[in-house]
């Protein structure tokens, strides 16, 4: 009998055993739960003091603080680390609230995250700062983006959509009303045709224009034809919407000054014209031209979006820029165009300078990051905007079909500005795929 019990308690605690290994690998949420997260929080509290001096994180105490501590308190004295205010666990790591001491800054605290991750055996740390003289330490216990999924609350709403995830399980969201234009960079199968099917997904169910230019002859936004206002797929067309765009951005000035207002979210709704996202495809095709009287029709195109990209925010007309390079190697106006895009996300790229166009000007920090992103991880990028922070992220994987069949749905809310009449997209259907020829065996000869 006690040997048949013993056989049952070792059978158990290979099955537990067991069950954690499957958890770790197949279910990362429920093992940092159960293991992770308490080793974890235990490593912190027992190790935190050592590391914060070891990784030069501490200041030497004030005189007056020495001095209670070595004559009243017959105490060693040692130098002031950074006081927790705050630990608080999440489904996806550790948060810690720091309060600095007098001499250490954010950035000190930033510039030794890679030392912190390894001495606390997490995935990563990022630090934020949430008022003057505290941070916040997000510890990430596990690989969020090897499988991402959207939290069933991250639903688009108010010219917010949300389209990734950041390493530190938080949603990452695509904010019009803050970030009004946006430049989106990858090299080939890099995840950011995927980056804007999300996009338009979530845009899709919103009460806004979108408006399409793919100069690829519409082989990215045809799909979306019932739920887009207007498509331009060669760069003539593309040059004739931009115009009409400007034309209209110019009347919606009038309007506002009609009003006595400077915004249009300002006006009355009975007369506030509906809000329009541009979504532009493979931006270099709009700057490169085969001859030179081509040139000043290019030079004409690239103004207007210049201009648009200056003054449409306050008129409710939003620039989503995607391409491969975007450099003053394109030409004259790419870079005052790129100026204007205040939100950047870039995938795998395949130089360091690319990196550099996309986030060297606004988070020079990050471009390291991006040449990290490895060829087998589509739909990992790196988000930085103009306050120099950046993020990880990645962005569930979407297929062209899917992307389609919310654009169908959702076509009811497709607006028809009069002035886009001239571009309103025909939707074309699909020829069927021809059959296979019959597959002939050859006889043997007898």
């Amino acid at each position: 009998m006690t040997d048949t019990a013993t056989w049952v308690e070792l059978g158990g605690v290979a099955a537990g055993a067991g069950g954690l290994g499957y958890a770790k690998v197949r279910a990362p949420r429920v093992y940092w739960s159960l293991v992770g997260l308490p080793v974890t929080w235990g490593r912190f509290t027992w190790t935190y003091r050592d590391t914060m001096e070891v990784c030069g994180l501490t200041v030497r105490p004030s005189g007056f603080r020495a001095f209670v501590k070595r004559n009243l308190a017959r105490g060693e004295v040692r130098p002031v680390a950074p006081k927790v205010r705050r630990v608080f666990p999440t489904s996806t790591g550790l948060r810690v609230v720091l309060r600095l001491p007098a001499g250490l800054e954010p950035a000190d605290i930033a510039a030794s995250s890679e030392r912190l991750r390894h001495a606390w055996g997490v995935r990563s740390v990022t630090v934020a700062e949430t008022k003057p003289g505290y941070v916040e330490l997000r510890m990430t216990g596990y690989d969020v983006l090897a499988r991402v999924t959207m939290p069933r609350k991250a639903q688009p709403r108010d010219l917010i959509v949300p389209v990734a995830l950041r390493e530190d399980g938080s949603v990452f969201e695509r904010d019009y009303r803050r970030v009004p234009h946006a430049l989106t960079l990858g090299a080939n199968q890099s995840g950011k045709s995927m980056y804007q099917r999300n996009l338009v997904k979530g845009l899709a169910k919103l009460s806004v224009g979108l408006v399409g230019i793919d100069c690829k002859r519409g082989v990215e936004h045809g799909r979306y034809a019932p739920r887009l206002s207007a498509l331009a797929t060669t760069a003539d067309t593309a040059g004739k919407l931009i115009d009409a765009l400007v034309t209209e951005m110019e009347d919606r000035f009038d309007l506002l000054s009609l009003y006595g207002v400077s915004d249009l979210w300002e006006l009355p709704v009975e007369v506030r014209p509906v809000p329009l996202v541009v979504l532009i495809d493979e931006v270099a095709e709009l700057f490169l031209v085969t001859s030179k009287k081509d040139e000043p029709a290019r030079d004409r195109t690239v103004m207007q979006l210049v201009r648009l990209g200056q003054m449409a925010r306050a008129i409710g007309i939003y620039l989503e820029v995607c391409g491969q390079r975007f450099g003053s190697d394109l030409g004259k106006g790419a870079t005052a165009l790129r100026a204007q895009l205040t939100g950047r996300v870039v995938h795998r790229v395949n130089d360091k300078q690319t990196a550099e166009m996309g986030l060297g000007d606004i988070a020079p920090d990050a471009v390291m990051a991006v040449t990290a992103i490895a060829p087998d991880r589509p739909g990992v990028a790196v988000a930085g905007d103009t306050s120099g922070g950046w993020s990880r992220i990645r962005t569930p994987e979407t297929t062209p079909d899917e992307a389609a069949a919310v654009c169908r749905e959702f076509a009811h809310l497709t607006p028809d500005p009069a002035f886009l009449a001239p571009f309103r997209p025909v939707s074309r259907a699909v020829p069927p795929m021809p059959a296979a020829p019959p597959l002939v065996v050859p006889q043997q000869a007898p």
